[in-house]
């Protein structure tokens, strides 16, 4: 009989123990900790949408650059362009994501694009969905 494994990252079983840091930071002090791996996991996804190409130390190919896409004309185009980079850029640098839902819906008259993402992780139960607005 084969059943599936959940494996529990070792970094949720200490609750006391910060794993990253929450984005965006809006809290009193400077930084927001996060105590799970799926928070983490958001936040890390949201920066990296955040980022611009060449934004990240040592890192210049890091980040979605959609910001960069905004000062495009907002056609169907654009839309397929921004769903293909975030799809390329987070099978890049989270492999274990998969990327359940995405949608990158576009009001040209606010030149904005909004992505829904709805995701899973590889080999545990988390499940999550993020809202990013992108405004010129």
């Amino acid at each position: 009989m084969a059943f599936n494994i959940q494996q529990i990252s070792p970094l949720d079983l200490q609750p006391r123990k910060a794993v990253g840091v929450k984005l965006p930071f809006s809290s009193r002090s400077v930084f927001t900790s996060t105590y799970t791996t799926q928070d983490a996991l958001k936040s890390n996804l949201i920066n990296f949408l955040l980022t611009n190409k060449g934004e990240r130390y040592l890192n210049p190919n890091f980040g979605a650059n959609i910001r960069a896409l905004l000062f495009e004309q907002l056609t169907s185009e654009i839309q397929d362009t921004v769903s293909a980079v975030i799809r390329s850029g987070i099978q890049t640098y989270f492999n274990n994501v998969n990327i359940q839902t995405l949608n990158v819906i576009k009001s040209p008259d606010n030149n904005a694009i909004t992505i829904f993402m709805r995701y899973t992780v590889d080999f545990t139960n988390i499940q999550d969905e993020l809202v990013i607005n992108f405004q010129q």
